[in-house]
C-alpha cells in the first residue's frame, strides 16, 4: 500500500489505523467531564448553601465562630482554585500527593478529583449568586408559616435557584469537556492525549489535530443543543390554565374552558 500523499488520504489514514484510540479518548473525555460536573455541582451547592447562611447577633456564639472558619476556608478553597489554571491544579494535585503523601492516584481517578474540585469551586461562587438571586420575600414567606432554614433552603429557595443557575452548569459542562485536554500532563488517556500519540506515531499533526478539533466540536455542540432542549423543558408551557372548581373563579374570567357538545 502507497504512503498517503494529500490531505483527505492522510485523514482517511490516521482513521482507518489510529480512529479507534482515539474514540476511546474521547469517551474518556466525556467519562471525565460528566462525572466531574456533577461531583462538581453536588461540592458547589454545598458550599454556596454554607457561604449563604445567615448569622445574626442572637445565635450562640460558637455557632458564630465556627461557621466564620468554615466560610474563610471555603473562601480560600474558591479563590485557589479560580485563580490557578487547571493544567498547574493537576501537575500540583497528582504529584505533590505522590511526594507529600506517597499517594499514587490511578490516573482516571486524579482525573475526576481534579477536575470536580474545579467546577466546585466555580459552581460555589454560581449557586451562591442563584441563592442570593432569589427575591428576600421568598424566604421570609416561609420563616413566616413557620419553616426552617433548612426547610426553606430546600423546599423554597434552591428549586429556584437551580431553575436560575441551569444555563451556567451546562457551560460548565461544555469547558470540562474542552478542559480536560490538560490531563494530558499527567498522562491521562484522553482525546488529546490520544491525538498526540498519534501524531507523533505518523509525524502527521496537522491532519491529527484537525480530526481531534471535529470531534471535540461535535461533543460540545450536541451537549450545548441537548442542554437548550432542557432548559426549554423546565420552562414548560407559554401559558397555563389554572385548574380549579370553584365557581368564583370561573366567573371572574381567570380561566375559560371550552364548553363541550353534549352527545
Amino acid at each position: 500500500m502507497s504512503a498517503p500523499t494529500t490531505f483527505i488520504e492522510r485523514i482517511v489514514f490516521i482513521l482507518e489505523n489510529r480512529g479507534m484510540s482515539m474514540l476511546q479518548g474521547a469517551g474518556n473525555t466525556l467519562l471525565i467531564a460528566f462525572v466531574s460536573t456533577v461531583i462538581g455541582c453536588i461540592i458547589g451547592f454545598i458550599v454556596g448553601i454554607i457561604m449563604t447562611i445567615p448569622l445574626d447577633k442572637r445565635d450562640n456564639i460558637f455557632k458564630r465562630i465556627i461557621l466564620r472558619v468554615v466560610r474563610l476556608i471555603l473562601h480560600v478553597y474558591i479563590e485557589v482554585f479560580r485563580g490557578t489554571p487547571m493544567m498547574v491544579q493537576a501537575m500540583f494535585i497528582y504529584y505533590g500527593s505522590i511526594m507529600v503523601f506517597n499517594i499514587h492516584m490511578p490516573f482516571m481517578i486524579a482525573a475526576f478529583f481534579i477536575v470536580s474540585i474545579n467546577t466546585g469551586a466555580y459552581m460555589a461562587e454560581t449557586v451562591r449568586g442563584g441563592i442570593l438571586s432569589i427575591d428576600p420575600g421568598q424566604s421570609e414567606g416561609a420563616k413566616a408559616i413557620g419553616m426552617t432554614h433548612v426547610q426553606s433552603m430546600t423546599y423554597v429557595i434552591s428549586p429556584q435557584a437551580l431553575r436560575n443557575i441551569m444555563p451556567q452548569i451546562g457551560n460548565n459542562l461544555i469547558i470540562n469537556i474542552k478542559d480536560t485536554c490538560v490531563l494530558s500532563v499527567i498522562s491521562v488517556v484522553e482525546l488529546m492525549f490520544a491525538s498526540r500519540a498519534v501524531a507523533g506515531a505518523y509525524l502527521m499533526y496537522f491532519e491529527t489535530y484537525t480530526i481531534t478539533m471535529v470531534m471535540y466540536l461535535a461533543m460540545t455542540l450536541f451537549f450545548s443543543r441537548l442542554l437548550r432542549y432542557f432548559e426549554k423543558k423546565m420552562d414548560g408551557n407559554k401559558s397555563y390554565d389554572l385548574a380549579t372548581h370553584d365557581t368564583l373563579a370561573h366567573t371572574s374570567g381567570m380561566v375559560s374552558y371550552r364548553e363541550e357538545k353534549r352527545q
